[in-house]
């Protein structure tokens, strides 16, 4: 009876191990995490409201990147009101270092750059994790086209790390579902309807290109990226390629000091777009900084492009 006491408990002490390391694929690493982080940073603010969104405030201590461009949704500045905002842009190392942080919820241009202050490399001898932002993995190499898999990934990760795994699939099967709903009911044309991002610059503009989620945003509302065929995420592009595609909707990301409404005017004053079929008749759609990158409102950022596009 001794004997098998000992073998059960030793049992028992390995299964809680096991329970208690996970490791979750990030861009091309694999990180191990034998315990839920407690002292969590996000950088950005779609990032954060994946974080709100699977109820992990009382797992942060901060966040970053937020007011020095946008600010949060309404629906979750509530939830975040406890928590302090430790760098208005990207963080230094020494903030994050100085915060105590176990965890960094960024991306490759959300929070890092390659080569850059702060990258996972730099982080770990300070006992900080870091998952990388699944869309931005393309500035380190080949990835898929971008999908809404890319968001669920997210989260699904974001649930096995921090242990609220039910939690997270529950969520990701919601949107999902009405997703797959919504498509379902949505009355397209035979011809996916042409559009361009505009998310910021002048001179050359700021766009989304084939690894950048409005693309996979848009084909869900039965259009198509007209820069498609760009071998990036977000990138600075020629004008001249978007007179070429001649685009039936622009996508205006709104966020900066430039509004939506100055975006879409210097489009419908500049001579040289005035052939364009979506200048000619004024066809303009706005997505907030976090509906158009990846977080928890791309569902409804999807409706709300399908009732531009179609009226539905």
């Amino acid at each position: 009876m001794k004997n098998f006491g000992l073998a059960l408990a030793v049992a028992l002490l390995s299964s809680s191990a096991a329970l208690a390391e996970v490791s979750v694929q990030s861009c091309n690493r694999t990180v191990e995490f034998d315990g839920v982080p407690q002292r969590a940073v996000s950088n950005d603010s779609n990032l954060t409201e994946m974080m709100l969104a699977l109820g992990l405030q009382e797992n942060m201590v901060g966040y970053t990147g937020v007011s020095g461009w946008r600010t949060l949704d309404a629906e979750l500045t509530d939830k975040v009101a406890v928590l302090p905002e430790l760098s208005p842009k990207y963080p230094s190392k020494e903030v994050l270092i100085g915060a105590d942080a176990d965890f960094y919820f960024a991306g490759w241009n959300y929070g890092m750059k390659v080569g850059g202050e702060v990258t996972p490399e730099t982080l770990e001898p300070f006992g900080i994790k870091v998952y990388e932002l699944t869309e931005s993995c393309i500035h380190l190499g080949e990835k898929p086209k971008v999908s809404m898999d890319d968001m669920y990934n997210d989260l699904l990760n974001l649930g096995r790390i921090f242990g609220v795994e039910a939690r997270a699939e529950a969520l990701v099967q919601s949107y999902r579902d009405e997703l797959t709903q919504f498509k379902a009911g949505l009355k397209t044309s035979d011809t996916p309807l042409r559009v361009f991002v505009y998310d910021s610059g002048e001179d050359s503009p700021f766009t989304a290109g084939r690894y950048a989620m409005p693309t996979a945003m848009i084909e869900a509302a039965g259009g198509t990226n007209v820069l498609d065929t760009l071998e990036k995420s977000w990138a600075r592009v020629n004008w001249e390629a978007v007179v070429e595609a001649n685009p039936e909707m622009i996508v205006i990301v709104n966020y900066g000091e430039v509004t939506a409404e100055q975006k879409r005017e210097f489009m419908l004053n500049n001579p040289a777009f005035a052939e364009l079929d979506a200048v000619k008749n004024d066809r303009f759609v706005t997505l907030e900084y976090a509906e158009a990158t990846p977080g928890p409102r791309n569902i409804k950022a999807i409706k709300k492009l399908a009732a531009a596009f179609w009226g539905n």
